[in-house]
């Protein structure tokens, strides 16, 4: 299917990762939920399940940053409804992926999206809500573990503590609201926000973690609405922590860009 770019929407300056895009369906629903993944096994199988079983308000994309492992079979994708899916071809990390898969998502229509991690930590319930608060017209939708309704379930201390004692009051004070679970990936962006002007989250200086934090800070500080919604976030006991951040380097990495993004590195 070829895709169609609508007529109010200018992109000629975007910047994005070289991908491949594979549809499985027509778009149904005004809202798409993105699940950017690599290599997760069965726990994208099993959450592309639960999805699929909660019948949720969204079209399912997912952003594919080049699995090898066979998680993302063809027949697999169709029984559990995946509208498409994008793979990065590209440079790039989860940024990359995530600039490839909004691009699209703006490209087909939709009104918002919805970003929820592809290793099986969260409550996809959540997703119906983030919709809702789209709907009734906030531009931001942080999901929180630690708000009153949350859930955070054998999340490693080390984690709490930077979440809680830096990341979230850093990127709170720099984008002019209270947030409690910044580095939390589960969260909903309007198509309002995205295209604004004074966003323009398509440049090739997005690699890794830094657009998730830029959209945190932007959207307050530009006069967006925002707010954060209760959600569930589970690691598996006794076991591997399901991450893609590995090491002190990886961990120091992150927090310079926390802090790069807090001190306006990333605007515009």
């Amino acid at each position: 299917m070829t895709q169609k770019i609508l007529p109010d929407l200018d992109s000629s300056s975007w910047q994005l990762p070289a991908s491949t895009t594979a549809e499985l369906s027509e778009k149904v629903h005004a809202h798409a939920l993105v699940i950017p993944v690599i290599n997760e096994g069965e726990r994208i199988r099993n959450q592309l399940q639960r999805i699929s079983d909660a019948r949720l308000p969204v079209d399912v994309v997912i952003a594919d940053g080049g699995s090898t492992d066979g998680s993302l079979a063809e027949d697999h994708l169709r029984a559990t409804g995946v509208r498409a899916v994008l793979t990065k071809t590209g440079p790039g990390k989860l940024s990359a992926q995530l600039r490839m898969a909004y691009a699209w998502c703006l490209k087909q229509g939709y009104d918002g999206i919805v970003t929820i991690d592809g290793n099986g930590k969260d409550g996809v319930e959540a997703v119906a809500e983030m919709v809702a608060k789209l709907e009734a017209g906030y531009d931001y939708v942080q999901g929180s573990r630690y708000m009153p309704g949350g859930v955070a379930e054998h999340t490693p201390l080390e984690r709490t503590l930077a979440n809680r004692g830096i990341h979230a009051p850093v990127l709170s004070l720099s984008g002019r609201h209270w947030f409690t679970d910044t580095t939390n990936g589960f969260r909903a962006y309007s198509r309002r926000y995205l295209l604004d002007p004074r966003v323009r989250p398509f440049r090739d200086v997005f690699q890794r973690y830094e657009l998730l934090f830029y959209l945190t800070v932007r959207a307050g500080q530009i006069g967006m609405r925002v707010c954060q919604v209760p959600v569930q976030r589970r690691y598996p006991p006794n076991a591997a922590v399901p991450t893609k951040i590995n090491g002190l380097s990886g961990k120091i990495s992150m927090l310079m860009q926390t802090f790069a993004a807090a001190l306006g590195r990333f605007k515009p």
